[in-house]
């Protein structure tokens, strides 16, 4: 019992400890995370697995848009492309697609490794 106690600690400490930048990427990272279990959801059959999962990313990719500053031009940018992998989630959790659900998770997967350079070249 105490290993899961001390699990959500650190999970908690990591969290809390965390910069914007790294939170940033710890979201991409959970937006995958349940991208992949969406899928494993249909593949199984398991429509409620799917359709919470996808919910999940929906509402990551929610609080990116929420967190966009249009006073730079490139905030336009990533709104639309954060809006197209809105509605593309949409669709993938209406028809429960496989296949778009493999496409979003590419643009998630390019999108996280390419914030992880960006840290990595400010520091």
């Amino acid at each position: 019992m105490a290993l899961p106690n001390g699990y959500n600690q650190y999970a908690n400490s990591k969290l809390m400890t965390a910069s914007p930048a790294q939170l940033t990427l710890m979201l991409y990272d959970g937006a995958i995370k349940f991208c992949n279990l969406a899928i494993m959801g249909i593949e199984q059959n398991n429509i409620p697995k799917a359709h919470t999962n996808i919910r999940k990313v929906e509402r990551i990719i929610e609080e990116f848009r929420a967190s966009l500053d249009f006073k730079y031009e490139v905030a336009q940018d990533f709104e639309n492309v954060y809006k197209y992998i809105y509605d593309r989630l949409v669709e993938a959790n209406v028809k429960k697609d496989k296949d778009i659900l493999e496409e979003v998770l590419k643009h998630l997967r390019t999108m996280r490794d390419t914030w992880e350079e960006v840290m990595k070249r400010a520091k």
